[in-house]
């Protein structure tokens, strides 16, 4: 099984065992994240580490061996990319399963598995992007907008959306359901190694907010920004943000 093949199946398996976790009512609220984050968290770590024996390997939810940093091929995921929206039973939560090849997000899958029959997007697959809206539209986060998305939105006379996960933000953009994920909030590495990989198969622009590439595998997985939007944008929103500062 090829690398994206393996993603886009362990992502898929993940996301039906998470609504097995929730369909099972035995959780609620932050007691289900919890449960979904750890039982799709053990599969992936125990599927990889046997499919990949030789791979090195970062997770949201295990102890980090900065070991993986003198690999060159590390698995970076997020079993559960959105606890809060999969704890209220939403559809805008995702998991991820991306691989970094010498520090470059280069293969990935995203499941979607709360929405309507389950989506999985993957770095193999790629489907024609759909014709953009008249005005931009922005994904945001549902409690915390960025204010660099505000501030840009509103330079362009754009949109302003809000969505939960960044997984499902990504997604939307790759779905053709909004034109701009522009984030400076915080993330980590897990939070964007595979929706990035997908998006850049697809042929997005992806980058920090300061048209810096996006490195993985780094030491410290914190990587507080990132934009991921279509070509024809890019310049335009990364002019902006510079403006901003």
């Amino acid at each position: 099984m090829s690398d994206a093949r393996l993603a886009a199946h362990l992502a898929e398996i993940a996301g039906r065992i998470l609504l097995d976790v929730r369909d099972s009512a035995v959780f609620e609220g932050k007691a289900l994240g919890n449960a979904g984050d750890s039982t799709a968290n053990e599969f992936l770590c125990h599927a990889l580490r046997s499919a990949r024996p030789d791979d090195g390997l970062l997770s949201e939810e295990e102890k980090d061996d900065t070991a993986r940093c003198s690999l060159s091929r590390v698995w970076i995921v997020d079993p559960v990319d959105g606890t809060r929206e999969y704890g209220e039973q939403r559809g805008d939560w995702a998991v991820h399963v991306g691989l970094a090849i010498d520090g470059v997000a280069t293969v990935g899958a995203v499941a979607l598995p709360g929405l309507d029959g389950g989506v999985v997007l993957s770095s193999d697959k790629i489907a024609a992007l759909p014709a953009p809206a008249p005005k931009p539209r922005f994904l945001v986060s549902r409690s915390r907008p960025a204010k660099e998305a505000v501030a840009v939105a509103k330079a362009m006379d754009g949109e302003l959306v809000s969505m939960g996960s960044a997984g499902a933000k990504a997604m939307a953009v790759v779905r053709g359901e909004a034109e701009i994920y522009l984030h400076s909030g915080g993330q980590y590495e897990w939070d964007s190694c595979a929706p990035v990989a997908v998006a850049a198969a697809h042929g997005l622009h992806c980058s920090r907010i300061d048209g810096s590439p996006i490195r993985y595998n780094m030491a410290d997985p914190y990587l507080p920004d990132l934009l991921i939007c279509r070509p024809a944008y890019a310049d335009r929103v990364l002019e902006l943000v510079a403006d901003l500062d």
